[in-house]
């Protein structure tokens, strides 16, 4: 069973249909939508401020979302998937976003709707990848407009498998 921990007065609430990792970690003021997926050794740690996350939305393996005390926050909207070993601290993630395995998303920065952070990138405190944009490297720099359609598919067919994979794991 994951781990829900309670700090500050914090109780994380977990939406309807979701899936939590055995070794899962929720902490404080996490708050997560519907039909999410917490995958195995991520960490959710709401201690020092929100984290909010829609619905849809998986986070693999173990990825780390933290903030900054009183200055940050961690928003994700609908049909996001976080990729194994992705560090995010204080940013916001826009629906329909795909952030690639072992990337770092720093405070303050936004990845709009739609977007791809290609693996490994670094995307440095208050850089703001526009809508469809993918982004690549250390630190991430713009590499090209993604076709919207190709985007939406590749991206809803990622979240889409994930709740698809979390119903694997279903007693």
């Amino acid at each position: 069973m994951a781990l829900i921990k309670s700090v500050r007065g914090f109780t994380p609430k977990v939406g309807k249909g979701c899936f939590l990792a055995d070794n899962a970690v929720l902490i404080g003021d996490t708050i997560i939508g519907d039909e999410c997926s917490i995958w195995f050794g991520a960490v959710l740690r709401g201690d020092v401020n929100s984290i909010r996350i829609g619905n849809r939305v998986n986070i693999q393996d173990g990825s780390v979302l933290h903030t900054l005390y009183e200055k940050s926050t961690i928003e994700i909207g609908d049909d996001v998937s976080i990729g194994h070993n992705v560090t995010i601290h204080g940013a916001t993630i826009h629906s329909g976003a795909l952030v690639g395995m072992g990337s770092v998303i720093l405070d303050h920065a936004v990845v709009g709707e739609g977007a791809i952070v290609a693996a490994g990138s670094v995307v440095l405190s208050k850089t703001v990848i526009k809508p469809g944009e993918l982004w690549g490297g250390t630190p991430a720099k713009f590499i090209k407009m993604v076709n919207p359609e190709q985007s939406k598919e590749i991206n809803q067919k990622i979240a889409k498998n994930y709740l698809m994979y979390s119903t694997w794991y279903e007693d």
